[in-house]
């Protein structure tokens, strides 16, 4: 069924500093932490509606609509848009309209992404929507049972043998860009996964480049800290003598302050939030350049919409999502 009430709902937002793909302009195709995965690392709160079970959200034509606005808008302030992305704030391959809505926003003439979580691809349906688009993004954070179970969460259908064939079968036929993205947390016992990921990674019949990364903002579960040195380093040793050096790059580095603005100030703040938490030295510079001030966080922050948190020492704000409990 459907969503036909878009009042509260953030189609597209950005363009935002992306470490993989340069400035992206995101493209929210799913409602609120609608996921099939409840990661430990997730950045948006618990997976409020778990599911396995594809359905049709929004309608392509108001996507294309929406993005179209933004990318309008972030042209005539000379902000470049190197990508159009479906990231989400759940699991992009749940919405059937994904393959629809990639093959109209082709007309806008932007490259087009899909950041997933890989949890569906063994589905036929779902690698045929994502041969549409021109970069895939694939979750391969483990390969073994038990840790994935523990990191992702996944729902109960789930099973991880078909996701890792449904991985070897797309990267077979897929003809665009496919990367994939290893997350490292501490006081995880990885053993020897790291071999493992590296071995299952080098048998694709085409990655272009394995990212090993950290979270970087604030994850749900406090216990959740990025990895230390030692263990990231590890990773890479394995993942490059596996796979070679040019296909392996740390993904471990903050995104900087480069935030794109369209006019909107608080629109644009709460569509970038909603789904990419800012840093408060990212925030300070999106409001310089919108010539606005510190009054606008404040104002959002005492209506509710947006709110206050701390990893690591730094200070990030994000939306406050509806049905999330802060």
């Amino acid at each position: 069924m459907e969503v036909a009430d878009l009042e509260d709902v953030t189609l597209a937002f950005g363009p935002v500093p992306s470490r993989r793909l340069g400035k992206s302009l995101g493209i929210n195709n799913v409602p609120a932490k609608t996921c099939s995965y409840s990661c430990v690392y997730c950045q948006l709160g618990k997976t409020i509606n778990m599911t396995t079970e594809r359905q049709a959200f929004y309608k392509p034509e108001d996507i294309f609509k929406e993005v179209k606005r933004k990318v309008d808008e972030a042209a005539s302030r000379n902000e470049r848009v190197d990508y159009l992305t479906f990231v989400p704030d759940g699991e992009p391959t749940l919405d059937t309209n994904l393959g629809k809505a990639i093959s109209i926003l082709k007309q806008i003439g932007i490259p087009i992404a899909v950041l997933t979580d890989a949890s569906l691809i063994y589905q036929d349906d779902v690698r045929e929507d994502l041969l549409e688009a021109n970069l895939v993004s694939l979750k391969v954070g483990a390969v073994s049972e038990d840790l994935w179970r523990r990191i992702n969460r996944p729902h109960k259908d789930l099973k991880l043998s078909a996701i890792l064939e449904g991985i070897i079968e797309f990267a077979k036929v897929f003809k665009g860009a496919i990367i994939s993205e290893t997350m490292l947390m501490d006081i995880i016992n990885y053993g020897e996964e790291f071999e493992k990921i590296a071995d299952f990674l080098k048998h694709l019949k085409r990655l272009d480049k394995a990212y090993i990364a950290i979270p970087t903002r604030p994850p749900i579960e406090k216990w959740v800290k990025p990895a230390k040195e030692e263990t990231i380093n590890k990773a890479f040793q394995v993942f490059t003598e596996k796979l070679g050096a040019n296909r392996v790059e740390y993904l471990i580095g903050y995104e900087g302050n480069a935030f794109a603005f369209t006019g909107r100030v608080e629109e644009d703040l709460l569509s970038i939030t909603a789904v990419h938490p800012m840093r408060k030295e990212a925030v300070k510079e999106f409001l310089r350049k919108a010539d606005a001030d510190w009054n606008v966080i404040e104002k959002l922050l005492h209506e509710g919409k947006l709110v206050e948190v701390e990893y690591e020492g730094n200070k990030y704000f994000m939306r406050r999502l509806l049905g999330a409990c802060v």
